[in-house]
């Protein structure tokens, strides 16, 4: 029997969990798969978590988990990947946008193409103009950068096989980048096209903040996935250039001023009159410095380990102590 697990944030969604919750068991039901469901209640200021509790009360597959204040989305799924223990981990929004009767159609393909992560893409979007026209643009810069050729980075419906979690690790906004993550480790990444319903409860969180924090976030997974291991060569690099075109520069000076001096004339060439001899030598310890430092991430990339839990948990429903050690 095929065993599966729903990883699902929510953050003040008490309209939509009791529908959310029956979609989603009733495609279980219909295709007998073995489900869970971890809902993480991200800091709601509503009847989100009381809704949760009554849906553990009355079926024991489903799992809660509480934070203390609102940490995030990335937060949220990590803290739920840990208690998720299906062969196949769903992530999917609780909003009813996301369409469960696709998960069948995620298991095939992941089959078919023998994928360890499979990432929807929403073609025909129900959103307003001013979130998809940034969404599009930002997907394909993304696809660019990373060489994870996917339609939809930002799409919250996506499915993995378990060994892919055990190895990535999320924090910051860097959720919509896990087939990004995965691929870096050498997992097979591929998307299938679903569909994305109209909203029917709450509204949008999606700002002008979170295009900013995804840029910057972009920019971190292109320099955690191109030199995350040897930053050396990011950094080793640089200082070369530098010190080398500042080097060459400093030299072609100094030979100018011994010329100047080897004639009858008297001197005309000064360097100490001249401010780009001065910027040359500043960039030359600029490559140097750049070079040592490169050195020191070295270092520190092979001996740090990995980082604690950026969340605080106040409680939660339905797991058990030993894994809540996990």
């Amino acid at each position: 029997m095929t065993y599966i697990s729903a990883v699902i944030p929510v953050f003040n969604e008490e309209e939509s969990l009791p529908e959310l919750h029956r979609q989603f068991t009733k495609v279980c039901n219909d295709h007998n798969y073995e489900y869970e469901i971890v809902f993480v209640d991200d800091g709601s200021t509503d009847s989100t978590w009381r809704c949760i509790l009554d849906l553990q009360a009355s079926d024991s597959s489903v799992k809660g988990i509480r934070f203390r204040r609102n940490f995030g989305k990335a937060a949220a799924l990590n803290a739920g990947f840990q208690q998720a223990n299906g062969d196949f981990v769903f992530t999917l929004d609780a909003d009813l946008q996301d369409d469960p009767e696709e998960i069948p159609h995620f298991l095939e393909k992941l089959e078919q193409d023998n994928l360890d992560v499979i990432s929807g893409w929403k073609k025909r979007r129900h959103d307003p103009w001013h979130k998809v026209g940034p969404s599009r643009i930002f997907n394909r810069m993304v696809s660019k950068l990373t060489k994870v050729q996917l339609h939809d980075h930002n799409c919250g419906f996506k499915c993995y096989r378990r060994d892919v979690l055990l190895e990535v690790q999320l924090y910051g906004e860097l959720h919509r980048f896990v087939p990004v993550l995965a691929a870096a480790r050498g997992f097979k990444v591929g998307e299938i096209i679903v569909n994305h319903r109209k909203r029917q409860f709450g509204k949008s969180k999606y700002g002008v903040r979170r295009i900013v924090k995804g840029f910057l976030d972009l920019l971190t997974v292109y320099m955690l996935t191109g030199f995350g291991y040897r930053p050396q060569h990011l950094l080793g690099t640089m200082g070369l250039l530098c010190f080398g075109a500042s080097g060459c520069i400093t030299l072609g000076l100094i030979a100018a001023w011994i010329a100047d001096r080897m004639g009858d004339l008297p001197p005309s060439f000064h360097l100490h009159e001249r401010a780009i001899f001065y910027f040359a030598l500043f960039g030359v310890v600029i490559g140097i410095q750049l070079v040592m430092t490169g050195f020191l991430a070295e270092l520190i990339t092979k001996n740090t380990a990995k980082d604690a839990e950026i969340y605080a948990v106040s409680e939660t429903v339905g797991i058990s102590s030993e894994q809540k050690d996990t």
